[in-house]
């Protein structure tokens, strides 16, 4: 008996304290005689309003005995006093919708709607003219102009234009006119070289072979790897090549000599692609073993590993400004890296599928990447979010963006658009044909880049050929009209 005694009086102490915390000093308290009506409102408080920041304020409120609660149009049971005088809470800090039962709706927590031509007129006259303007969402409703129109129901909202997007610069359609095969099989990247006298390709029937940019003719073949060559790239501070591919190796070739002068070690998987820094005799290196690797050029060594993505890393770049490295990876995430401490200064996670291409605006401190969901654009230093480029849906294998602001996205299969970097305005879609004797499936574009005077793109594809593409010419806005209307600029989507 007295085990039950000591029990009931610590849950009746503490029904006691949570009573009075919901009890204003000037407001009568609820009676506690009924020992379920206590359990009842104590278990409601605390489970429904626990959360609540404010905690509310009893007040007491007097109305007509018997008489229906026309203040509650949900119709909730509101409890009362001894007395019938019933009693409203006010709760503040929570969402808009009726709080539960016992809690009436109130002017903070009731619905908000849009206001009455009465409530317009006055709230219209009480404010100065400066102050007298209704905000909702993207639209501003000027108080004035619906007193004015109070008479007309039409014209009691007048709505100012949302902002709408700038109208795109006009750029001349690309057009293919050669077309360069030789490899025997798919070509799986591309570069230039800095003098814009040939290219460079690298294939899946393990060769890399050097071109002649004026005329497409073959000019030399390099044979080295045992396995896809994935990536190429000229230095133009020294007359070397380097390439990787899925056989781990990274190899340096002296083109004085076309042989291979050093190799560099240390990557435990295939290697998808590099890049060199600009300015100093660094190379960067991206694998399937979700490593970025620093290598110093001359002595071989292993500057940094660049570590944190948890799926292969596709695509990596370099810049002279910080963040001087990025990369993009399968992991959908892309990161910018701090090149002196080798370590992560931001990842960007917006994308929802693997990033594959990465390319940088040679004039803006901007960026794109490329992904099956959307292309997006970047501020440096930080990875602000510019905008989303929608629309082509296939697997980005590629970007490539020149000086006048024309961004080229190649895919999976075989298509590629042209955009207006600064709208992200989609002017053209390209879908060549496959080359004679190619399977259908075998249209797709892994590689694209500008060459150094930015007259011509070049292509790498799943049918074994370069595609080389120039402007047309003879095109001009009277016959190849921008066909765009003004859009009202949506919410940034991620």
């Amino acid at each position: 008996e007295v085990q039950k005694h000591s029990v009931h009086t610590l849950v009746f102490r503490s029904l006691k304290r949570t009573h009075d915390m919901f009890v204003a000093d000037n407001a009568k308290p609820i009676p506690l005689d009924d020992e379920s009506h206590k359990v009842k409102m104590a278990v409601k408080l605390r489970t429904e309003y626990g959360s609540v920041l404010h905690m509310p304020t009893l007040k007491e409120n007097l109305r007509e005995k018997g008489g229906p609660n026309t203040g509650d149009p949900y119709g909730q049971k509101q409890y009362s006093d001894n007395q019938g005088q019933e009693l409203e809470y006010l709760i503040t800090g929570t969402h808009p919708y009726p709080p539960g039962p016992g809690v009436a709706l109130t002017a903070d927590t009731k619905v908000q709607r849009m206001p009455s031509e009465s409530a317009a007129q006055s709230l219209a006259v009480a404010l100065p003219a400066s102050q007298s303007r209704y905000c909702c969402g993207s639209f501003s409703f000027t108080l004035q102009a619906m007193v004015e129109g109070s008479g007309n129901k039409n014209s009691a909202l007048m709505a100012k234009k949302a902002p709408t997007m700038p109208k795109p610069q006009w750029h001349p359609p690309w057009k293919l006119y050669r077309v360069i095969s030789g490899h025997l099989g798919w070509v799986r990247c591309i570069a230039v070289e800095p003098g814009n006298q040939w290219f460079v390709t690298g294939s899946a029937d393990r060769t890399i072979k050097i071109w002649d940019l004026a005329s497409g003719k073959l000019k030399l073949s390099l044979t080295g790897h045992i396995s896809t060559v994935r990536g190429v790239i000229v230095s133009a501070r020294s007359p070397y090549l380097f390439s990787c591919g899925e056989d781990k190796q990274v190899k340096c070739w002296d083109l004085e000599y076309n042989k291979v002068i050093r190799h560099y070690h240390g990557h435990l998987s295939a290697v998808y692609g590099l890049d060199l820094h600009p300015t100093i005799d660094v190379l960067v290196t991206c694998s399937r073993d979700s490593t970025a690797r620093i290598w110093d050029v001359r002595t071989k060594a292993s500057v940094h590993t660049l570590s944190g993505h948890t799926n292969a890393v596709a695509t990596v770049k370099c810049q002279a400004a910080e963040p001087q490295v990025i990369t993009g990876s399968h992991d959908t995430t892309i990161r910018l890296w701090d090149l002196v401490a080798g370590k992560t200064r931001v990842t960007l996670t917006n994308h929802k599928k693997s990033v594959r291409a990465v390319v940088l605006h040679p004039r803006h401190y901007t960026f794109a990447s490329g992904s099956p969901d959307n292309i997006k654009q970047w501020k440096f230093p930080d990875g602000n979010f510019i905008q989303n480029l929608p629309g082509h849906n296939a697997i980005i294998n590629t970007l490539a963006v020149n000086s006048d602001g024309v961004l080229v996205s190649g895919a999976d299969n075989g298509t590629m658009h042209l955009w207006d970097w600064r709208t992200g305005y989609n002017f053209q879609r390209v879908h060549a044909a496959v080359q004679p004797g190619s399977l259908d499936s075998e249209s797709g574009i892994f590689a694209c880049i500008f060459d150094q005077s930015e007259s011509r793109l070049l292509t790498a594809e799943a049918d074994k050929t370069i595609k080389v593409y120039k402007e047309d010419e003879t095109a001009t806005e009277e016959t190849h009209p921008i066909s765009w209307k003004p859009e009202i600029i949506k919410r940034k989507r991620f």
